[in-house]
């Protein structure tokens, strides 16, 4: 996976290093958008068609450091130590490659920072709202591999864990890996393709009015519509259980996108996201998508033959540990193969 993010992180360095404070980036924003025009589709939408990939987004975090305080963008200084930890990480496919061996250089394609010290940027310090404390109820009682140990039945693990969904809005943020994004569109309706979990998103442009409570989805239902060349989508009827960030989403989540063309091969990504039943207020992600049309989206198997969560629960569950004992005073008795 890691080795066709070499290609596009060649190219990155120069575009990072060269970008300019906020104030002038606004100034540059402003020229691109008095200089040009969004191309159409056929049917006269604006045309947002093609693959935005957030892989090289990786390196900047979601939630801000503590340390930055409400401070939204790393000086110089701290941009280049930056870069400096960036590319490190990709040096490792090039070592491991050396070696002979394979690891997390193989497997991570992360790019290289931002500036911006983090994805959020409202509230102003760049983290989450504090939770409810129905909000903590729910973060306490979640249970995923990243909190768990021993695994006993299929609710131990998350829904990630299970290939099922990453919810929203990170299905739309990048990971470690698979992080291709494309756009379709038809008359009255845009699609969204995301290679992690492979799911696609359909965002209904017709004015239809969103389906009754009780029908939900992990991505939830999203209506759009467009404002100039911005494409604003709404959507609602979330099934609650998986993470909107700080903690599992409720039935209440509700989340707000704008995806504005800047230029050619570039999208001003906004999302509001609220839960009234789990935070008190909502966040705010801002961030660029860069059009890569020569980005690879490759099949998400997964775990192949979903054998892997009856192993884990086979091998760590106390209702197997008798089991595992015969198994392995049996494996004990037969001596080594050869």
């Amino acid at each position: 996976m890691g080795c066709r993010l070499l290609g596009a992180a060649l190219a990155v360095p120069s575009l990072l290093a060269a970008m300019p404070p906020a104030a002038m980036a606004q100034e540059r924003a402003s020229e691109i958008a008095q200089s040009w025009q969004a191309p159409r589709t056929g049917w006269g939408d604006p045309d947002l068609r093609g693959k935005w990939p957030v892989d090289y987004l990786g390196q900047t975090p979601r939630e801000r450091p503590p340390e930055f305080g409400n401070r939204r963008y790393l000086t110089e200084e701290e941009y280049q130590a930056a870069l400096q930890r960036g590319q490190a990480q990709l040096d490792r496919y090039d070592a491991e490659q050396e070696a002979g061996t394979m690891g997390m250089g193989h497997w991570a394609e992360r790019g290289l920072p931002l500036r911006q010290t983090s994805m959020i940027v409202e509230p102003e310090n760049g983290r989450y709202p504090p939770l409810t404390e129905e909000g903590k109820r729910l973060k306490a009682a979640e249970r995923t591999s990243w909190n768990t140990e021993v695994f006993d039945r299929m609710e131990d693990f998350g829904l990630f864990d299970r290939c099922i969904s990453r919810g929203m809005p990170s299905s739309m943020l990048p990971g470690n890996y698979n992080g291709g994004i494309e756009i379709f569109q038809a008359p009255g309706l845009v699609a969204i393709s995301l290679e992690m979990i492979h799911e696609t998103r359909l965002i209904y442009l017709d004015g239809r009015d969103p389906p009754p409570p009780e029908v939900t989805d992990y991505l939830g239902y999203s209506r759009g519509h467009w404002e100039g060349d911005t494409l604003v989508i709404e959507t609602t009827n979330f099934t609650p259980g998986a993470s909107a960030g700080p903690a599992p989403n409720s039935g209440q989540l509700h989340i707000v996108e704008h995806l504005t063309p800047v230029g050619p091969d570039e999208i001003h990504y906004e999302a509001w996201v609220e839960d009234p039943v789990v935070m008190v207020g909502r966040y705010k992600i801002d961030i660029p998508w860069q059009r890569d049309d020569d980005y690879g989206m490759f099949e998400y198997a997964c775990h192949e033959g979903n054998v892997q969560i009856r192993g884990y629960i086979t091998s760590t569950s106390p209702r197997f540990a008798a089991m595992r004992e015969a198994n392995w005073a049996e494996t004990a008795e037969e001596g080594p193969s050869e």
